[in-house]
């Protein structure tokens, strides 16, 4: 797994004045991950949603095939706070899921649940696969 995300600055961090990754920089690179490593796992990161509306969505379309859900209990989300408006906080695990699998769905793949690896990889099926 190569993780690519955008740089977000934290405001109770020494690096909150910093400027943030963007979005297309981190298409750019996604893409080019993908193309120099086709069979590596990528995700399309909860940071790249947090940055634009529909950028786990445009990362998926950029080359990354992997989502991760956060299904932290709702209690304890704010102790794993990492860079602020992260996208989903407000959501349970439940609702969370679900509007992943919406979000998937509506580039043209479908969200297929596995361990998140490669071994088995003929009987599980990647991660997101395309519709076709």
């Amino acid at each position: 797994m190569v993780g690519v995300g955008p740089f977000v600055p934290h405001t109770a961090t020494r690096f909150r004045n910093e400027p943030a990754g963007t979005l297309e920089q981190t298409l750019r690179l996604l893409a080019v991950v993908r193309l120099m490593i086709p069979e590596v796992l990528l995700p399309a990161t909860t940071a790249l949603g947090s940055i634009h509306p529909r950028g786990r969505e445009l990362g998926l379309m950029a080359g990354a095939n992997v989502v991760m859900p956060n299904i932290s209990p709702q209690v304890t989300r704010d102790k794993y706070l990492l860079y602020d408006g992260k996208v989903g906080t407000a959501l349970t695990p439940d609702e969370g899921v679900a509007d992943l699998i919406r979000r998937i769905d509506s580039t043209g793949y479908r969200a297929v649940v596995s361990r998140g690896d490669h071994r088995g990889q003929a009987d599980i099926g990647r991660e997101i696969s395309r519709e076709g």
